[in-house]
């Protein structure tokens, strides 16, 4: 077999053991995470990060050896820069914004240059999609903007924002060290002229007494708000009501986790990338004696999502104890450590022979894909790295709260990270030649031409 036949065999071994299905399988239709990941190499890397590790482990993405003493912290594990974004601290429960990480389901004690390596990898592959977007080399998402023609990144703006990107995280981490309460910083102001100043206002008006919470919270958008009996929209290509027998069991195990009354359960579809073949359930929140609209900032939506091993732990199994709890606990365990203040509803239990995490889902939760901050004239005139400066500073407040009685992670960070900045930006530029090569690859399994 040549080199190409044995990476293509290998790839699909990966795929269907963690999917459940070979994406050359002819006999049924393909999994729709298969062609989700299919459609460009950005979304391949977010719906395969089990292969970011395997190759890690299999020496294909060598990463400066120094970086490996840093002291292990609680990490994302599937870092990108779709996984941060805006939400309110505590859950619905809270009020104030914050730009953070977005997303543990991957989370696990590790090394801190996992996540820096995977970001950094994204970066290029988000800088490379848009631009190709708008010379219109990828096909457009149906029902999505029209980009074609827009205002793109330079050619040489993924390079500078890896950068960016570590020059924001050490210099975040030069900031914990001089201030006592480093633990408790966040990133909560955002000016006109930043990248991130429209979505920051746009979630600010989401939040419970916000303009836009009763037309484009998370609540808004799930449920009908104007009902007389609060319940989930009638929305087939996302929510699919449960049986009787379903619904009561959903709710004889999950209420005890919950701060209300639970008025409604659906099953929620097709959602995230990774993670979109996990099980998922929407539980609708609130009074027992709801009343109306007046009453709609004491309703919130509980996500109940079914959780797997996560990805860096299917490669490297020895890295903590901790790692050892199970996937719902784990991702439980690191989200409390890595935001300042978590959800007040999140845990996690049992059901159906599985574990499940059980988590509030924000009302203003306002993510970020590849289009919000590398097209436009913002991103082009360097928003794009201001982008990946502001990540990186988000990310390494969230290391730095893995040790909250000390500043060893940080002062380790600034010993080692400026010598071996040359080297991780290398390897990370030519580690995502191999995610478009595996991309192509996915694709010739599919039977599709790119």
């Amino acid at each position: 077999m040549t080199v190409a036949e044995n990476r293509a065999a290998w790839l699909e071994t990966e795929l269907t053991r963690v999917d459940g299905q070979s994406p050359r399988d002819t006999g049924s239709a393909p999994l729709g995470k298969h062609l989700k990941m299919a459609g460009n190499p950005f979304v391949f890397l977010r719906g395969a990060a089990q292969l970011f590790y395997a190759d890690i482990q299999a020496g294909y993405l060598q990463l400066p050896e120094a970086l490996y003493t840093l002291p292990k912290t609680r990490i994302m594990g599937d870092c990108h820069t779709s996984n941060f974004g805006f939400f309110t601290e505590e859950g619905s429960h809270g009020e104030r914004v914050v730009f953070a990480p977005n997303d543990f389901d991957d989370a696990c004690v590790g090394h801190a240059v996992w996540d820096m390596a995977r970001f950094a990898v994204s970066l290029v592959l988000c800088a490379e999609y848009c631009r190709g977007l708008s010379k219109g080399e990828f096909p457009q998402v149906p029902g999505d903007k029209d980009y074609a023609g827009k205002a793109r990144v330079k050619a040489d703006a993924a390079e500078k924002a890896v950068r960016r990107f570590l020059e924001g995280y050490q210099q975040r981490c030069d900031m914990l060290i001089a201030s006592p309460d480093y633990h408790q910083q966040v990133l909560a102001d955002f000016p006109d002229d930043h990248i991130l100043s429209k979505p920051f206002n746009k979630a600010r008006a989401r939040a419970a007494g916000g303009a836009d919470f009763l037309i484009k919270s998370a609540l808004a958008k799930a449920v009908d708000v104007d009902a007389v009996t609060l319940r989930f929209r009638d929305r087939a290509d996302k929510f699919q009501r449960v049986s009787a027998d379903t619904y009561q069991q959903l709710e004889q195990t999950f209420a005890p986790y919950m701060d209300d009354t639970v008025l409604d359960i659906v099953a929620r579809l097709d959602a995230g990338t990774g993670s979109v073949n996990m099980g998922r359930y929407y539980l609708l929140v609130g009074p027992a004696d709801y009343q109306g609209p007046q009453d709609l900032s004491l309703c919130h939506i509980v996500e109940v999502k079914q959780q797997r091993k996560a990805a860096p732990l299917f490669y490297f199994d020895d890295l903590s104890p901790v790692n050892r709890l199970n996937p719902a606990h784990l991702t439980l365990e690191c989200q409390r450590r890595m935001q300042r203040f978590p959800d007040l509803v999140l845990d996690e239990a049992e059901y159906d022979g599985q574990h499940w995490l059980v988590r509030s889902r924000h009302h203003a939760k306002v993510g970020l894909d590849p289009e919000n901050v590398a097209l436009g004239k913002k991103a082009r005139k360097g928003g794009f790295e201001e982008y990946a400066e502001t990540c990186g500073h988000a990310l390494a407040l969230a290391h730095g709260r893995g040790d909250r009685r000390s500043v060893r992670f940080e002062q380790a960070v600034t010993g080692v990270l400026p010598a071996h900045s040359e080297a991780f930006v290398q390897a990370c530029m030519e580690y995502a030649q191999r995610v478009r090569e595996d991309w192509t690859l996915l694709n010739q399994m599919l039977a599709r031409e790119v």
